[in-house]
């Protein structure tokens, strides 16, 4: 019986560091370099990471001057990339967005409403969808993520403010990002 029980507790352990290992666990896609499910030397990115803020990507990832102080939501127009920023000042996560046709005006705002699931302005079911502005023409800004992972494909004749993220970075997001969190848009 003891036998049987300490191979069952093995068995339990192995799976317990298989899952911790898994690329959709917070804490190893930070070990290991990974951001939106792309891992180092697979073609994608490694800039987004975390880790890599504190590693040889620093100066090109870090949080853009002039953006501000505590906690906020740092969006770049020329970078197309936004930064995640606690409250002592240091950003948990950057990631590359792809924009819309329209872009906010620099400033700075709050998050006002937030959606678990809705269909975006393209018709592609979106999620994690995170608003801060509406602009005098009626055109809404805000994040949100293809379920299905996709990129838009803007048409050029309308004018939307959606700003697409990859679902992980979507998550993150929303997870951060509640109601009347500064969000600020640089140039």
């Amino acid at each position: 019986m003891a036998t049987l029980t300490a191979a069952a507790l093995a068995g339990v352990g192995f799976l317990a560091v298989q899952a911790e290992a898994a690329p959709d666990h917070p804490k190893s896609a930070q070990a290991t370099g990974q951001e939106s499910g792309k891992a180092k030397g697979d073609g994608g990115s490694d800039k987004g990471a975390a880790s890599d803020a504190q590693g040889q990507g620093q100066a090109a990832n870090a949080v853009p001057e002039g953006s501000g102080t505590g906690l906020r939501v740092v969006y770049a127009l020329g970078k197309k990339r936004v930064w995640l920023v606690g409250s002592d000042g240091k950003a948990t996560r950057t990631y590359e967005v792809a924009p819309s046709t329209v872009s906010p005006p620099p400033g700075a705002y709050k998050v006002t409403s937030r959606d678990p699931q809705v269909t975006g302005s393209d018709g592609i079911p979106i999620e994690h969808v995170v608003r801060f502005h509406k602009d005098s023409a009626g055109i809404v800004f805000g994040f949100s993520a293809a379920v299905d992972g996709s990129s838009p494909k803007p048409d050029p004749a309308k004018k939307t403010g959606g700003i697409r993220e990859q679902p992980a970075d979507g998550r993150a997001m929303w997870e951060f990002a509640v109601n009347n969190t500064k969000v600020v848009v640089v140039p």
